[in-house]
């Protein structure tokens, strides 16, 4: 039995130890809905086991209390609980304790205590007029409904809720309203003219501190006035030829004017600065109008005009074509804030204190429109994103103003949105080389840049190789690829990028050369030098040795007076010839031609050698002896023209000579042969052929071994004379 009691312990010793009790209810709230009902609500809003709660309340002033019946209260862990009338009274004062429980235990939340008057909330009046009220301007007049369920001796506060219709940002005015009349007004005055305004209203007993929800927005308008006034600009274009300026004058309604204001029309009027005779007045109903001024300086005036009146009086100066502006701004940016496109600048003139921003989209042609802003006590300038164009680049120019007179701007580009290009630069192949080629790409338009274009990109690839790229700047056109491979096929392609990405341009084929121009020439130029060395050296050794070079030319005819067979017996027979050589190049041409000469009475003996001596002088050894000395050494004579001896008559007979002498030193068979060969050669010519005259022989004449034959008139042979013929 003792041991069944410490058993049933030690379980519930463990129950307790494993059980979780709900948490306690805490940042109690109360709100009383006027005439609706009464709702609390704590936390925590989940638990992590099932829980249901309990509201204790005790209300008339402590002497009643209540629980939240079980329909009222809302189970699944959803903190929060509701009392119905008819339980509810005003005023008066609650206490209210939560009770959280599941099933391991109960947790109570603190006391807490609950002044109805001060937690009270109605519902929205209902705004059913917002007019202006004739002859009052600037004004507008609202009306409502006071709440239904609101208590009809609290006085209520209201707050009214105002902005104009084209803005974003509202304005509050609080006010009370003690009676308890049905309908309510007021008057919101110091309006501009002539604008739409959107109202809404919401108020709450004095007491609480809970607003009741905003009304439905009701939209009035006031009273129109005369135009408010203008803002006015100019841009200065070049001079033309005939000295006239361009002005382009701008107007706009200035800054506060009313929205829905409208101008009938504007006046113009201008004249030369000092010279207010020659005034010129213009009406018209656009906003711009353009000006052809002289280079004088210039005043301008612009009023707009409706039923109403007309507006204060814009005044602008035109400066002088050769007037020199001032410069005060030292540096500016532009930089993107969440929503707004910021541009702030430095200054280092501190009196001027009034500023023209000027912007306008950066396209290819002349920009149709300008727009502008004047800034005033500040260094800086916002605009709204959703006021530009993404992907559009904007030329932002900011004006120093002193006084009357503008100063020289400074200018700078920013974009509120950059996306990728939408389109590539249009690329070209130039110079292309053995292992270089020049690339060349055009400017994407502006219109397609779609952002700064930060880089180029070159993407070159071999065929069936590999690619490379190179990077460049945004203000580089043009870049010449190295290394590449003699007669090879390359593609590549062009990257514009800008900060959201890049865009490819066209693909183009290209091949290198196999051979360059520069080697061709050097080729071409080392060849042409050699020859030339060639030609250089052969002059130079023609002028050192003129003969060698001008026997390697022009080879040398041996001369017959010169040949071997001069050597025959009879010395005398060189000396009748006179054949001999003249040392004076004057007469050269004049000795190579033989003269005629007459045969003396014994040359037909002197002819008739001993044919036994003739053997032994032109024998094989002494015959190539006698060659080499004629074309290394001796300096024969080109015969140019035949000739024939005139000779007196002589006896054709010839004196008998043994047999035995003549042939002594060769054999018989030999001796006879030589004999009969020789007598019949001198046979056939006959004499007819011996003597001929007449024109000389184009061949012989013009052939470098040309032979004169020396021809004998009247000369009769006889078939038993022996005859003996030398040819050199």
């Amino acid at each position: 039995m003792m041991w069944a009691k410490v058993l049933w312990m030690l379980l519930l010793l463990c129950k307790l130890s494993l059980a979780v009790l709900p948490a306690k209810p805490e940042n109690i709230s109360c709100i009383f809905y006027y005439e609706e009902n009464f709702t609390c609500t704590w936390s925590p809003e989940k638990e992590a086991s099932y829980t249901w709660y309990k509201v204790k309340r005790t209300y008339s002033y402590g002497y009643k209390s209540d629980i939240c019946s079980t329909d009222n209260s809302t189970r699944g862990n959803h903190a929060s609980c509701s009392f119905l009338p008819p339980t509810i009274t005003n005023p008066d004062n609650y206490t209210i304790q939560v009770e959280a429980q599941n099933a391991d235990g109960i947790m109570k939340s603190d006391v807490t205590y609950w002044n109805l008057d001060a937690i009270m909330k109605i519902e929205p009046p209902e705004i059913f007029s917002v007019k202006s009220v004739l002859g009052i301007k600037r004004m507008l007049q609202i009306k409502w409904i006071r709440p239904v369920l609101a208590p009809h001796s609290s006085t209520l506060k209201y707050t009214l809720r105002f902005r104009t219709i084209n803005s974003a940002y509202w304005m509050e005015v609080n006010f009370t309203k003690e009676d308890i009349d049905r309908d309510e007004t007021y008057n919101l005055t110091e309006l501009q003219a002539f604008t739409e305004y959107v109202m809404t209203l919401r108020c709450a007993p004095a007491e609480s501190m809970f607003w009741s929800g905003w009304s439905q927005e009701k939209v009035g308008t006031t009273e129109e006035e005369a135009p408010y006034g203008l803002d006015l600009w100019r841009v200065l274009k070049p001079a033309m030829v005939d000295g006239r300026r361009p002005v382009q004058l701008m107007w706009k309604k200035a800054t506060g004017a009313p929205v829905l204001e409208k101008a009938l029309g504007y006046n113009i009027w201008y004249f030369p600065e000092n010279n207010t005779n020659l005034t010129e007045t213009v009406n018209t109903t656009n906003q711009t109008h353009e000006l052809y001024l002289g280079g004088k300086t210039y005043w301008v005036y612009v009023v707009s005009y409706n039923s109403l009146g007309e507006s204060p009086v814009a005044t602008l100066r035109i400066p002088a074509l050769n007037e020199k502006t001032f410069q005060c701004i030292e540096a500016m940016q532009a930089c993107l804030t969440q929503d707004q496109l910021v541009v702030e600048w430095q200054s280092s003139a501190p009196e001027v204190d009034t500023w023209m921003v000027e912007w306008f989209p950066d396209v290819d042609s002349e920009p149709s429109s300008f727009s502008w802003e004047s800034v005033s006590q500040a260094r800086n300038w916002t605009i709204q994103k959703d006021e530009l164009k993404p992907l559009w680049c904007y030329n932002i120019s900011v004006y120093p103003v002193l006084r009357d007179r503008v100063g020289q701007p400074y200018s700078t580009q920013a974009y509120v949105q950059e996306g990728i290009p939408s389109a590539g630069p249009v690329t070209q192949a130039d110079s292309i080389g053995v292992k270089t080629v020049t690339i060349t790409w055009k400017e994407i338009p502006k219109s397609k840049r779609n952002g700064f274009i930060k880089n180029y990109t070159i993407f070159y690839q071999a065929e069936d190789g590999k690619e490379f790229s190179k990077t460049v700047n945004s203000n580089i056109l043009q870049y010449s690829l190295e290394s590449l491979t003699r007669r090879t096929s390359y593609s590549l392609q062009v990257m514009a990028s800008t900060n959201a990405g890049g865009t490819n341009g066209t693909k183009i084929n290209f091949k290198t050369l196999s051979i360059s121009v520069l080697e061709i020439f050097f080729i071409t130029s080392l060849v042409g030098g050699g020859f030339l060395i060639l030609i250089m050296l052969t002059v130079a050794y023609g002028l050192k040795k003129p003969n060698k070079l001008k026997h390697l030319c022009w080879p040398d005819v041996p001369n017959p007076a010169e040949s071997s067979i001069a050597t025959w017996r009879g010395d005398d027979f060189k000396d009748k010839l006179n054949l001999k050589e003249s040392d004076d190049p004057v007469n050269m041409e004049e000795d190579q031609v033989l003269k005629p000469y007459s045969a003396p009475t014994d040359f037909i003996d002197k002819l008739v050698v001993n044919f036994e001596n003739f053997l032994e002088e032109v024998s094989t050894e002494e015959l190539g002896k006698s060659q080499e000395n004629i074309l290394k050494e001796e300096k024969n004579k080109h015969v140019t023209s035949p000739y024939c001896l005139h000779h007196p008559p002589i006896s054709t007979e010839i004196p008998q000579r043994k047999p035995q002498q003549l042939c002594s030193r060769i054999p018989e068979g030999t001796c006879s042969e030589t004999k009969e060969q020789l007598f019949s050669s001198v046979q056939s010519l006959g004499p007819d052929h011996l003597c001929e005259e007449g024109e000389p022989n184009p061949y012989l004449k013009n052939s470098v071994t040309t032979r004169e034959f020396v021809c004998l008139k009247n000369f009769k042979t006889k078939p038993k004379e022996k005859f003996s013929v030398a040819v050199a």
